[in-house]
């Protein structure tokens, strides 16, 4: 007992040394340990957020954009209408070649058919004059917006393909119809792709020596 005394004094003066733990009075709880709890739960949710917010990349490959693909060009169309005025051009028909020359086919500098058409009055020689003489208004309007004169050609169809009756069933005359049938189709087409020919090598130029084996 003698040798166990001066021990038990040291450890009863340690213990005294360690300073109490707070406990909240109300419910007996740890106060400290319930603060550090609470520190270590703002910081998980912390940074649960700022990963939340940060987008996902890809970690086979930088995140590169994407080129745009250019809008597909497409061949244009469109119908020239004479009926009211069958060897002139008329505001309605201006519009419709003012919207044709805007659209990306015509910018794009392909070819250009026109195609003039006529009722069935008249002799068949006579319609067929008459349907290039419309095809030649529309070319000549072309011309003056600076659409390139070689671009275009111009064929006589006459009143070989009415889009109307040109008379009605009793024989007579179908003014409305044959109104429809004076007109000129314009269609452009795409510009032409030309692929050069491949280079073939000079029949006159020597064969390259081969080099010498070494002994």
């Amino acid at each position: 007992m003698t040798k166990l005394a001066p021990a038990l004094l040291l450890l009863g003066a340690l213990c005294a040394c360690q300073p109490p733990e707070a406990t909240d009075p109300a419910n007996g709880t740890n106060v400290a340990a319930d603060d550090a709890e609470n520190t270590v739960s703002v910081m998980a949710g912390a940074n649960e957020s700022a990963n939340a917010a940060e987008p996902q990349r890809s970690i086979l490959r930088p995140e590169v954009a994407e080129p745009e693909e250019p809008p597909k060009i497409e061949p244009a169309q469109a119908v020239i209408g004479f009926g009211e005025t069958p060897m002139k051009l008329d505001d309605a028909a201006r519009q419709a070649l003012d919207s044709l020359i805007a659209t990306p086919a015509m910018k794009a500098g392909g070819p250009i058919t026109l195609r003039g058409h006529s009722d069935s009055r008249g002799a068949d020689g006579d319609n067929k004059v008459a349907s290039v003489k419309r095809a030649e208004l529309v070319r000549d309007y072309l011309v003056e917006k600076d659409v390139a004169k070689d671009r275009i050609t111009l064929i006589a169809i006459g009143e070989g393909r009415p889009v109307a009756p040109n008379v009605r069933e009793d024989g007579s005359d179908d003014p409305e119809g044959q109104a429809k049938n004076r007109r000129v189709e314009v269609t452009v087409a795409l510009p032409r792709v030309v692929v050069p020919p491949p280079v073939a090598p000079n029949a006159a130029d020597p064969a390259p020596k081969a080099a010498p084996k070494s002994p």
